[in-house]
């Protein structure tokens, strides 16, 4: 125990000497675009081949690179590195620590008051630039975490695999889940996962569960007519307000337990969008749309509420009339695997690292938001998604503070070693 704590006080010493030079890290990747081709971007190969210049000579034991094939993309693929530390028993379980590569555009550019998007700046110990929190910082502090035990000359006790991935802003179909696809001799049953991509600003929260999520959008058609004789025509308006009543009603009362791991503990049905055609206020509109954001807890299965979803549709259509026509098409769904289980040995290693570089006694929650832990959870394997942010992702002028960039860094190096 002795020289185990002697052995990590001296990392946690050297990781601090690292600061200067993670900024300077940082902001390099980040001055590098990594825009998804849905958004009309090349992609993230230049970033890509930034990261393997940097980290090439650092010592790891192996760097390999898998490419996902998308003619969209700079040179016709999506990069995904994945790079080994051994542990000095080669037959030690290994931890995956997993951060993206791809950032979401910029936005509104006048929004932007600190610097330009992609002209990163260190200032007032925040570096300033679109990524640099998403996931910038993650992949920042794992290699530095690991940098430190090379070059210290310390092997981890578990071997330590990070990996960077493309499109994990847009669903992941050229990232960690074509790699689970295409590539599953990569993964283990006995492997962990660690997933920096959600956090609090004091970094004492670890989810350990996900509600699925399920985006629909509801289409309906009735008949434009003249808005001084309403009779001759049917409102879709008003058809689409009904129809938003019932699901409002029907889908929470239904489905209605509450779990005290997430906040909110419900399962959350929101209407969000809605539109028509109609550009005059005395035009009875024959056409309406909406879509409808679903957050629905895990112990609940996405093809219930589908199968409700289109009952409540119908029912509707049907108190309306033949004129009535209502379309159900799905956006976006992601159904929930397994919880992590808290007492899984990634949880209480992260707990344990907490507890001796922090001082902090971790809380175990869920998120109604999605991260690529499903992935590694659909799998089979146990994952914890954790980090300590501002929560300024995807907005103007996010950045990412070196002191959280630094701390995490060495509770990622701990976790390594303990």
């Amino acid at each position: 125990m002795e020289s185990l704590e002697r052995s990590l006080q001296n990392v946690l010493d050297a990781v601090d000497r690292y600061r200067d030079e993670m900024v300077k890290t940082l902001m390099e990747l980040i001055s590098i675009p990594a825009i998804s081709p849905d958004y009309g971007y090349e992609g993230e190969y230049d970033k890509a081949e930034r990261l393997i210049d940097i980290i090439r000579r650092w010592g790891f034991d192996r760097i390999d690179v898998f490419n996902a094939s998308d003619h969209r993309a700079k040179n016709g693929v999506r990069p995904n590195i994945i790079v080994y530390y051994y542990a000095e028993d080669r037959n030690a379980p290994r931890i995956w620590v997993l951060s993206h590569l791809d950032v979401v555009p910029a936005g509104d550019l006048s929004q932007w008051t600190v610097t330009k998007p992609f002209n990163p700046v260190f200032r007032d110990g925040k570096i300033y630039g679109r990524g640099t929190e998403d996931n910038g910082q993650a992949i920042v502090s794992s290699l530095y975490a690991l940098k430190t035990l090379i070059d210290l000359g310390i092997r981890p006790r578990k071997t330590m695999v990070l990996a960077f991935v493309s499109d994990e802003e847009t669903g992941s179909r050229y990232g960690i889940r074509w790699l689970m696809e295409k590539h599953p001799e990569l993964f283990k049953s006995s492997d962990q996962a660690l997933v920096p991509d959600y956090g609090t600003p004091d970094g004492s929260c670890i989810e350990v569960a996900e509600k699925s999520i399920l985006w629909f959008k509801a289409r309906v058609k009735g008949r434009q007519t003249h808005g001084s004789t309403p009779h001759k025509g049917l409102n879709a308006h008003r058809v689409a307000v009904n129809l938003i009543q019932k699901l409002d009603e029907i889908l929470h009362k239904k489905y209605s337990a509450r779990d005290m791991l997430f906040d909110p503990s419900e399962s959350t049905f929101e209407p969000t969008i809605s539109r028509n055609s109609t550009g005059a206020p005395n035009i009875i509109p024959g056409d309406h749309e909406f879509t409808f954001d679903c957050r629905i807890l895990p112990i609940y299965r996405v093809d219930d509420v589908l199968s409700d979803i289109h009952s409540i549709a119908n029912e509707v259509k049907n108190m309306h009339g033949r004129n009535a026509e209502i379309e159900i098409e799905v956006i976006q769904r992601e159904d929930a695997p397994r919880p992590t289980d808290p007492n899984s040995e990634i949880v209480q290693l992260l707990k344990k690292a907490l507890k001796i570089i922090r001082g902090v006694d971790a809380k175990i929650i869920g998120i109604g938001g999605g991260t690529v832990a499903a992935a590694f959870r659909s799998m089979g394997i146990p994952a914890a998604v954790w980090s300590t942010i501002d929560d300024t992702a995807h907005e103007p002028n996010e950045y990412a503070r070196i002191e959280n960039i630094i701390s995490d860094a060495k509770v990622i190096a701990a976790l390594s070693m303990l």
